[in-house]
């Protein structure tokens, strides 16, 4: 197999997996997971979002959490920036990099963000230039890239329209979210062949979510065409408030990173990431959200 020699672990436990979660999770608590996601040695972790708690009340005090980050670590602290007061917001904390989202489905975008793809494009193009004037490091993100709760399939053209347009307006890398876990080894490998005619590998993510089961099948199909960076949640938290299923369910949790880095070893791929302690914040954070780890690795060597 043609595999990439290491893989970039982007954790978003903290979140986009926690903001799905119907306990509330206290500052204290925040901070208490990502400091042993640190020490595990994820080097780069989602740690907030500066969104209105109107809107997702989980993210409420994203300003403690990473007041109370270690300023002097090797890890990226990062935290998703919605609009121009979400940036404000993360500059005053000393964020150093901040991350945006479009959706690949019309029906998605307006249900998630209240405007169109194209709004929500011109909508981060003064955000994109007022944070790399700033220093700010920009990463994008396209939510429902194989399939949309509302419209079904998705156009690859117009996800590789907006990959195009993220790297454009500065985002150094575009992270393709299968927001309700629909996709396939064969529909990710159509998607990933599309947009690496026109994109470098090393410009593309991975956000795979587990809803059917496909996740790790999928990141593997991913890494088997160059791509090196692929998001995951400790313990499998979160999915997607927004994306409901027909049975009335809400789309199930990302690709748990205890999965994703024991699969990782077993193919003989660097990431940096001390499993056992892993395991240990999994279990940390689900004792707190009073449910079991989400993650077969965690339970299997618990």
């Amino acid at each position: 197999m043609n595999l990439p020699s290491r893989v970039r672990i982007v954790e978003v436990g903290p979140r986009d997996g926690l903001q799905n979660e119907k306990v509330a999770v206290d500052v204290a608590t925040k901070v208490a997971l990502i400091n042993q996601l640190t020490e595990a040695g994820l080097s780069y972790i989602e740690a907030g979002s500066f969104v209105s708690p109107k809107w997702v009340p989980q993210m409420a005090g994203s300003d403690e959490v990473f007041a109370q980050l270690p300023q002097d670590s090797n890890t990226v602290y990062a935290a998703l920036a919605p609009n121009m007061r979400g940036l404000e917001r993360a500059m005053e904390c000393g964020v150093k990099e901040v991350a945006v989202f479009a959706a690949a489905s019309e029906s998605f975008s307006q249900k998630n963000i209240n405007c169109s793809i194209s709004e929500s494009i011109e909508r981060f193009k003064p955000l994109a230039e007022q944070a790399l004037a700033n220093d700010i490091k920009l990463r994008g993100y396209i939510s429902c890239v194989v399939g949309c709760p509302y419209e079904g399939s998705v156009d690859i053209e117009a996800v590789a329209n907006i990959a195009k347009q993220l790297l454009a307006m500065g985002c150094y890398e575009t992270s393709l979210g299968d927001t309700i876990g629909v996709g396939t080894p064969a529909s990710v490998e159509k998607l990933l062949g599309r947009l690496l005619q026109d994109i470098p590998a090393e410009k593309i993510a991975v956000h795979l979510h587990d809803t059917y089961g496909q996740a790790l099948a999928n990141v593997l199909i991913s890494l088997q065409m160059g791509i090196s960076v692929v998001d995951s949640s400790v313990a499998g938290l979160g999915g997607c408030p927004y994306a409901k299923l027909a049975n009335g369910g809400a789309a199930s949790g990302n690709v748990a990173t205890e999965d994703l880095v024991y699969m990782l070893d077993g193919l003989g791929i660097e990431h940096g990431v001390n499993l056992k302690k892993l395991i240990a914040a999994g279990h940390f954070i689900s004792a707190k959200l009073n449910r079991v780890s989400g993650s077969k690795v965690g339970i299997a060597l618990q």
